[in-house]
Formats: structure tokens, C-alpha cells, sequence
């Protein structure tokens, strides 16, 4: 794995647990000279993955939407412009898109709804054949215990396959997941679609 994309938060929330986790697992990943792919922006859990990894000497590649670049007065994204790389893309299905093009896997932490879609995308476009990357989910703090246990319900009803019930791997220690992700063997998609369309 030369480069994994992390998905988070932009929030940065009362409990300093979160932001500490962020800027370790930016640091981690550099030590391990694992590039971070990222939401390019400076606030929140993604401010501080980047921070961390640039820190530690890591390289940072940012892929942000034209529309968060500059602070809307609405509370929107600021550019990180201290990254390896900053892309600024059109929007969030091409920002998704080039997540997906510039990893080899995927790390989400805690986040909101953006990180829902981003985790949700990961996993479905893995279920289509769009890529057979890992898809790991750092379960901090227990803070996706409820997404897990939905997940495994969506399972037990039948709306997930039995051969992509494992497309999540979930551990609550970074070192654990990584050493799953390393161990990912792709699982037979639905279909097998062309990454090239996306």
C-alpha cells in the first residue's frame, strides 16, 4: 500500500480524543511511507491527518471541490495549500473518483455525513467492480459501533450478499487494520465495471 485515502470529519468536536487520533494516524501512515489521500482542506480531522503526515515527512495529496476552497461565510473549507499536492476538481463525484484513482485502499475514521458517503461509495462501488481496494473503518472510541451492527442487520436481512459482507474491515487499533488491509483479497463482484467511467 504506497498511498491509502483517509475519510473524515472537516468538524473538529469538543472531545480533543478525535483530533489527537486524526493527527496520529497522518503520522503513523508517513512513519510507515504510506502517502495520505485526503479531502484537502485545513479544518477538523482532516486538517490534522494532513498535519500529521507532513509533520512526520509523509507526502499529502488533497483533492478538494472548487466550491470549498475558500471560506464561503458559511462555515465552508479552507485549501490546504501546504500539501504535496493540492487537485482542485469540479465536484465531489469527481473529488470521490480521484480518491479512488490515487489509493490503494481506503481508512475512514470519525466523521459525518460526508464521510457516510464517501465510506458508502467505497463499499458499493467495490460490490460493482469499480476497484477490489480495501475499505477499512478505525472504530475509535467505539464511535461506529451502530454503523457496524447496521451493516451486519443488512446482512442478516438479505440486502448484503454473502460474498460482500467482509468488504468492511473494521478494528478499533490503526496497526490492526493495516495489517488486514495488507491481507485483502478481493472479493467477486456483482459485475465488473469500468473504473475508466467513473
Amino acid at each position: 500500500m504506497k498511498r491509502l485515502a483517509v475519510y473524515c470529519g472537516s468538524a473538529t468536536p469538543q472531545d480533543p480524543r478525535y483530533m489527537e487520533l486524526a493527527r496520529d494516524v497522518g503520522r503513523t501512515l508517513a512513519g510507515l511511507g504510506i502517502g495520505t489521500v485526503y479531502g484537502g482542506g485545513r479544518l477538523g480531522l482532516m486538517g490534522a491527518v494532513a498535519a500529521g503526515a507532513l509533520e512526520a515527512g509523509g507526502e499529502v495529496i488533497g483533492v478538494i471541490p472548487e466550491a470549498l476552497t475558500a471560506t464561503n461565510g458559511r462555515g465552508g473549507e479552507v485549501a490546504n495549500h501546504d500539501c504535496t499536492e493540492l487537485h482542485i476538481v469540479k465536484d465531489m463525484h469527481e473529488r470521490k473518483a480521484a480518491f479512488t484513482r490515487l489509493s490503494d485502499g481506503f481508512i475512514v475514521l470519525p466523521g459525518g455525513v460526508g464521510t457516510m458517503d464517501e465510506l458508502w461509495e467505497a463499499v458499493s462501488w467495490a460490490q460493482l467492480g469499480y476497484h477490489d481496494k480495501p475499505v477499512g473503518v478505525l472504530n475509535a472510541f467505539g464511535f461506529y459501533d451502530g454503523l457496524l451492527a447496521f451493516n451486519r442487520h443488512m446482512a442478516e436481512v438479505g440486502f448484503v450478499r454473502p460474498a460482500h459482507q467482509g468488504i468492511i474491515l473494521a478494528e478499533t487499533e490503526l496497526d490492526l487494520l493495516l495489517e488486514r488491509m495488507r491481507a485483502h483479497e478481493p472479493i467477486v463482484p456483482i459485475v465488473r465495471m469500468d473504473p475508466g467511467t467513473l
